[in-house]
């Protein structure tokens, strides 16, 4: 309200509006104060122009002590109560300016002007402000509608990225090889890589449309998967989870930790000769960090980047943390936030 491109237009059709009423009603005749019409209508339009000045600058000065977004109420509580105090001193100083300045009026002649002006100065505050409550909080609506719908927006591009990375052929068509493979050799591990092949899937199923997830939950889809990369890989991968239990409550953006995995195999080596070494590691008791070696292919797969950037945007919208991404050159790696469940 305060700072709208017509507040001045605003502040000119409200003292005009209040000085025809005025007129209307014969208030200056009704309660003997002798004053011109003009001076009337400019003690109106001054006093109306300063309240709501003072307010603007007011409003920048409160906003450095309460954070409006944090405590909305103690915000325009005390922010309305600020207004009042200034209206009821710019009310006085017109009235006595022009009372006792302009017109030589004694001070028992300036008691009936003055609550009549300080009761339209507390009742322009009050519109000011109730104005003001009105737009502040549509303006909050319509920033957590926003919100809203491109957290929505985000999760079908996440969806669409986790079936776009798990169910496409080069997946299946390399853990069905390697299942092949398990069963010609008639080896017992065959049933087991059956069982986790199929947790990956119903982990998929069940968490892709959830915001967060616990990380016990996350942990408990990787396991499997990291066994299935190992049965491709065998001595080329070195997968580390140091995870202590007591953060298993904490909560992580789904299939977060898989995608950033995913993200290292792409683009780096893994070889026997050259193994890839990942590992996952909490740290300052508030996030976790997926580092691995850097040994990028000599032909570098075309990436959209599209993984990492579902994960910073949905991590920026359930949280104030944001990821912190280190290229080190001899490692890379990811740090994502670990959010306390409350």
């Amino acid at each position: 309200m305060f700072t709208h491109k017509y507040r001045y237009l605003f502040v000119f059709l409200l003292s005009v509006y209040t000085y025809l009423n005025t007129e209307f009603c014969n208030l200056y005749d009704h309660f003997g104060i002798r004053i011109e019409a003009w001076y009337a209508f400019g003690t109106i339009l001054v006093t109306t122009l300063f309240i709501l000045e003072v307010n603007r600058l007011l409003e920048k000065f409160i906003r450095k002590f309460f954070l409006p977004q944090k405590n909305k109420l103690r915000f325009l509580g005390f922010f309305f109560i600020s207004g009042s105090i200034a209206a009821t001193i710019i009310s006085t100083a017109m009235v006595f300016a022009v009372g006792m300045g302009l017109h030589s009026f004694s001070f028992k002649e300036n008691i009936i002007p003055l609550k009549l002006n300080l009761t339209y100065a507390w009742l322009v505050n009050l519109l000011y402000h109730l104005i003001n409550a009105v737009i502040f909080y549509y303006k909050e609506y319509s920033s957590t509608r926003i919100e809203t719908e491109e957290l929505k927006r985000i999760q079908v591009q996440a969806e669409l990225q986790l079936i776009k990375n798990q169910i496409n052929p080069h997946f299946l068509f390399n853990n069905l090889n390697v299942l092949a493979s398990l069963v010609m050799q008639n080896n017992s591990e065959a049933n087991r890589f059956i069982e986790e092949f199929s947790v990956v899937y119903r982990y998929i199923l069940q968490n892709h449309q959830k915001e967060l997830v616990p990380l016990k939950t996350e942990l408990y889809y990787i396991n499997p998967y990291v066994f299935l990369l190992q049965k491709r890989f065998g001595e080329g991968l070195n997968v580390t989870i140091d995870v202590p239990a007591e953060f298993s409550e904490y909560l992580v953006v789904p299939a977060a930790l898989q995608m950033l995995i995913e993200n290292a195999i792409k683009h780096n080596v893994v070889s026997r000769s050259k193994p890839l070494k990942i590992v996952l590691q909490v740290i300052d008791r508030n996030a976790i960090r997926v580092t691995n070696n850097l040994q990028p292919k000599q032909t570098p797969e075309t990436s959209t980047e599209i993984g990492l950037r579902n994960i910073i945007k949905r991590y920026s919208l359930v949280s104030e943390r944001q990821l912190v991404i280190s290229d080190g050159g001899a490692d890379f790696s990811v740090i994502i936030p670990l959010i306390h469940n409350n």
